[in-house]
């Protein structure tokens, strides 16, 4: 009995199972580290009787300075700080761009009250007229 020699053919198939796996790591490590991201400052705005906003200011994206409880100076949404004339220079052309569109200062309650005023006397620089300065509604008092 002759035995016959079989030939050895290369796998023509791609084994996928390893990349399935790394795939499935990196999807579980994006959903635990995308909570963890941040857009902003923590601001603990000072509380205030006030009205909402009008409706006029929903439609148009309002430029919002944020002034954190370490004096410096954010545009919100980016979490990074901003210096004085590249703030000015922002806030100058995304006017030029939308004339009618609303500032609005947001200082923290912990901030000193100069950086706040610093902050109004910057945008004066950059041309705008009208600033709001955001506040939260005071707590209601609890009824016994």
């Amino acid at each position: 009995m002759a035995r016959r020699a079989r030939r050895h053919r290369p796998m023509a198939q791609i084994n996928v199972v390893p990349y399935i796996d790394v795939m499935l790591v990196l999807l579980v490590i994006f959903m635990v580290t995308a909570p963890m991201l941040q857009q902003g400052v923590d601001i603990e705005l000072p509380k205030a009787p006030s009205q909402a906003l009008p409706d006029a200011t929903k439609q148009v994206e309002p430029i919002v300075v944020q002034v954190g409880a370490d004096g410096r100076f954010y545009l919100k949404p980016v979490r990074v700080p901003i210096d004085d004339a590249a703030l000015t220079e922002t806030v100058r052309r995304q006017r030029a761009r939308q004339p009618g569109r609303p500032v609005y200062v947001e200082g923290d309650r912990s901030v000193a009250y100069e950086r706040v005023v610093a902050a109004l006397v910057l945008l004066k620089n950059a041309g705008v007229e009208d600033v709001g300065l955001l506040t939260e509604p005071p707590a209601e008092p609890q009824e016994p």
